[in-house]
């Protein structure tokens, strides 16, 4: 069985030779390939799963195999795809678009977390520099902070290694080109949307370490100002990576109790980060007896299905345009030698009943 299915395999790559890596190729069904070498359709399907794993070809499910264009015996073509969190409910999407993306372009991807911790990127980019990729798709960690591995990624530059930013980029590599939301103006237009229901005493929670943060800030007290309301410091509260592990990990509703405690007095909406904590900002809400929307509106960002299954569903701002889709796109300008540019992604509110 497998002798007969490594000389399959070996029929199928010069088959590859000969179509010259040809990228979107449809190669015989497996009952074409079973009838033709007479060989199992198990044996066939042996062959066919080397080739994938080769990176030779692609295989979709009701459709048939596919070259990717790459040629048995290049160097693998590989794109490294940096996030701060795996388990982040908006990076499976982002993962997936951007892999397909780069899948019928020949490349595959290589994963990585650095739980937005900068010594863990730092590791990463040494590993990256040892072992050089085709491109580098990377979100920052704690960008709304001075990065001590700019020289990292300066090297990887000098190297020739494309890279993109998502989210925010670091200023030390401003020259970099970065796909990201509109930060500014999804905070704009969350006050903007309270402010015009009545709701001139707001508050919010952003994050501090990375940069979306202060940009969301940035465009809701613009909002806030705009409208004539008052901006009151006091009611505005800022977390950080630690303590986002401390309230997702370890049950430490500490944040949450300070915030209602010392931050909502008189306060009529809470603008949030994103859905994560908006969600678990919410259910605290309840459990201290304040209703939602009647006393606070709690309005966010990213509309994942945490705003969908909280016990008030949340007001969210939905992104418009993929961006896992868009940032591939980029990156596939770069491989072509072509220029790629900074991309900054609208938002369109969906109305729910937290507000």
């Amino acid at each position: 069985m497998s002798i007969k299915y490594q000389l399959l395999a070996d029929q199928l790559r010069e088959e590859l030779l000969r179509n010259n890596g040809q990228a979107g190729w449809k190669l015989p069904t497996e009952l074409e390939l079973s009838h033709q070498y007479h060989m199992s359709r198990q044996t066939v399907r042996h062959a066919l799963r080397l080739l994938e794993e080769e990176g030779l070809i692609q295989r979709r499910q009701g459709s048939g195999s596919y070259s990717t264009g790459r040629l048995p015996g290049e160097v693998p073509h590989q794109i490294a795809v940096v996030t701060s969190f795996m388990d982040d409910y908006i990076f499976p999407t982002i993962l997936h678009d951007a892999s397909d993306a780069f899948a019928r372009q020949g490349y595959s991807t290589a994963v990585y977390a650095t739980e937005n911790q900068v010594s863990t990127e730092r590791e990463i980019l040494l590993r990256l520099l040892g072992e050089p990729v085709s491109g580098l798709l990377v979100e920052g960690s704690k960008t709304a902070l001075p990065t001590p591995n700019a020289d990292l990624y300066q090297r990887l530059r000098q190297a020739g290694t494309p890279m993109i930013f998502l989210h925010g980029a670091y200023r030390e590599l401003a020259g970099v080109p970065c796909v990201a939301d509109d930060n500014y103006g999804g905070g704009y237009q969350l006050a903007r949307y309270l402010t015009a229901r009545g709701r001139r005493e707001i508050a919010g929670i952003f994050k501090s370490d990375d940069v979306q943060g202060p940009q969301r800030y940035h465009g809701a007290i613009s909002a806030i100002r705009d409208a004539g309301c008052p901006i009151r410091d006091g009611r505005f509260a800022w977390y950080d990576t630690e303590d986002r592990r401390r309230l997702l990990e370890d049950k430490d509703s500490r944040l949450l109790a300070d915030f209602l405690n010392k931050r909502l007095e008189g306060a009529t909406a809470v603008i949030c980060y994103n859905d994560e904590i908006a969600f678990h900002l919410t259910q605290a809400l309840l459990a201290a007896g304040r209703r939602v929307p009647e006393d606070v509106a709690v309005v966010s960002f990213d509309n994942s299905f945490l705003s969908q299954i909280s016990p008030v569903p949340i007001t969210s701002l939905s992104h418009r345009s993929r961006m896992g889709q868009a940032a591939a796109e980029q990156m596939i300008s770069l491989l072509r030698g072509e220029t790629a540019h900074s991309k900054f992604l609208d938002w369109e509110l969906v109305r729910r009943e937290s507000g």
